[in-house]
């Protein structure tokens, strides 16, 4: 008996392994070309010309035309490349934090997006809500705080990076960005993946769901979402991917559920990672987390009230073959 158990439950481990492999290509197929185009158009005059419009907008939240690089660069690439244009630049605590909080709500906006795609979420609902989103946390900063006009103090330096001179330097640096992206997305969705196959097998995840019942019920999801919630509030969008898409596979959550957990992530997500990263940068991070979770709690709450559960199911029902 001890010998069938262990047999069975190595076939299970090793489903949750094909199942980190299949959702790494997955995802590979898509960020990929989307990370090689995004690094070549800052090669193009389309990026300049993209800068140039977004600089005057820049003054709305109190930010010097200059912040435009940061914002695109994080909305386009990551938080990383965004922080590092912060770095190089002399501003103060308020529009440092202006910025952080804005690019904690909208970042990796292609890669993201796509992958909210995946499960059946609209793509232009999903860009429009975290840009809405970052520009009312960047207008309420501005209006509302008086203080931090003192110059940052960054924790570390800013790393000196040689920009690539010439479309075939430009090309590789575009490719191996992609890849480096490619491969740490293999060694964080793989592992969680077989993690997360473990501890279905013990039963973990059917008591972690359990205790997220009290939670989950506010904001209109359903408890069969915990899990997907979960994953992607400690792992983010990106490398909580694996566990998002599975999830939408195995429990097919209905477009109104799969909707309110996306929006709730977009708001906030990756909560360690996106909250962490920005200590370099020599702000009080508590505050960045505290606004995203409670915008998160607070606008899906509404939603979920403004959308009854009762007519999307109704018509789901009606959607089924007969």
């Amino acid at each position: 008996m001890g010998t069938v158990s262990k047999v069975l439950r190595a076939v299970s481990w090793a489903e949750g392994l094909r199942s980190g492999l299949r959702t790494t290509w997955e995802l590979g197929v898509v960020i990929f070309p989307v990370t090689v185009a995004v690094v070549l158009l800052r090669f193009t005059p389309a990026y300049g010309l993209l800068l140039e419009a977004l600089a005057p907008a820049m003054g709305l939240f109190g930010l010097p035309g200059e912040a435009a690089v940061p914002l695109v660069l994080g909305n386009l690439l990551n938080l990383y490349a965004a922080i590092g244009a912060i770095l190089a630049m002399e501003l103060t605590v308020k529009q440092v934090f202006t910025l952080a909080l804005m690019l904690g709500f909208s970042h990796m906006l292609p890669v993201e997006s796509a992958i909210c795609r995946r499960v059946g979420v609209s793509v232009l609902l999903v860009v429009g809500f975290r840009l809405g989103l970052a520009a009312a946390a960047g207008l309420a900063v501005a209006w509302l705080w008086d203080g931090g006009r003192q110059r940052a103090r960054y924790g570390l330096a800013a790393p000196a990076a040689e920009e690539p001179s010439g479309w075939g330097e430009a090309l590789f640096d575009a490719l191996r960005t992609a890849a480096e992206g490619i491969l740490q997305l293999a060694l964080i969705v793989v592992p969680v993946m077989f993690l997360i196959q473990i501890l279905r097998d013990l039963g973990a995840l059917q008591r972690f769901a359990a205790l997220m019942r009290p939670l989950m019920r506010p904001l209109g999801i359903a408890p069969r979402g915990a899990v997907t919630m979960a994953g992607g509030l400690v792992f983010g969008l990106a490398f909580g991917a694996g566990i998002i898409l599975e999830q939408a596979r195995e429990q097919r959550f209905s477009r109104r559920e799969i909707t309110l957990i996306a929006l709730f992530l977009c708001a906030c997500h990756a909560v360690i990672e996106d909250t962490l990263i920005f200590v370099p940068l020599g702000i009080d991070v508590l505050p960045l987390l505290a606004i995203r979770l409670l915008a998160a709690v607070a606008l899906v709450f509404v939603i979920a009230r403004l959308w009854p559960a009762e007519r999307e199911e109704g018509r789901d029902a009606r959607d089924q073959p007969s």
